[in-house]
């Protein structure tokens, strides 16, 4: 299991929330840290996102180094990497909530308002099924709990983990490589949420 799991302060996530999730599910030492060199000697590294995609990309943007830093240790040195909520859609290339913006490019693709149908409504909040592609890294099939309006759309469909229901296909989580994000909240799953967790805790690469 993970030595050091440091959890992404930037002014954006529930963070009492996902600290204690992560303690719960068994992390044993866990920054939670606005600290570029915090990122740079984690085993783990977790990014939660509560808000809007401009604000969020925004904070992680304002903190001298902190993506530097996380693409030397995610993208050059491949530690796993969790994304949540937005901090999942903050891996896209863009999103276009109030504007186009862009994102840290990890795993292409676009950030876009829900288009459900008729009597669907916007946002997507509660409990919903998690349908995951064959094959897909550390997500089972289970219900967790979702809050957002806006969702992933993946340039690349090998890059869509799972998927949900709300008036059509929704992206539930993506995966690239050592890198997953996850639309759903683990740290609001209760059971389901932790057995994520652990399973990310756990999870080598390559």
């Amino acid at each position: 299991m993970a030595e050091r799991v440091a959890l992404i302060d930037y002014g954006a996530g529930n963070l009492h929330s996902v600290h204690n999730a992560l303690k719960a599910a068994g992390a044993p030492d866990i920054a939670v840290s606005a600290d570029p060199d915090i990122v740079r000697n984690a085993d783990r590294i977790v990014l939660p996102g509560v808000g809007a995609f401009a604000a969020c990309m925004g904070g992680l943007a304002a903190i001298p180094g902190m993506i530097d830093a996380l693409e030397a240790r995610v993208l050059g040195d491949r530690v796993p990497f969790l994304g949540i909520c937005v901090g999942m859609q903050l891996l896209a290339t863009r999103g276009v909530e109030h504007g186009v913006h862009a994102g840290l490019g990890w795993i292409p693709g676009e950030v876009r308002l829900i288009e459900a149908a008729p009597g669907i409504k916007v946002p997507h909040m509660g409990w919903n099924d998690v349908v995951p592609e064959a094959g897909a890294p550390l997500i089972a099939h289970g219900e967790a709990y979702f809050l957002h309006s806006y969702h992933f759309v993946a340039a690349d469909e090998s890059h869509v983990a799972a998927r949900t229901d709300h008036g059509g296909p929704v992206t539930a989580a993506v995966a690239r490589d050592n890198i997953i994000g996850v639309q759903f909240h683990p740290e609001k799953s209760q059971a389901y949420g932790l057995d994520l967790l652990r399973r990310f805790l756990d999870w080598s690469w390559p």
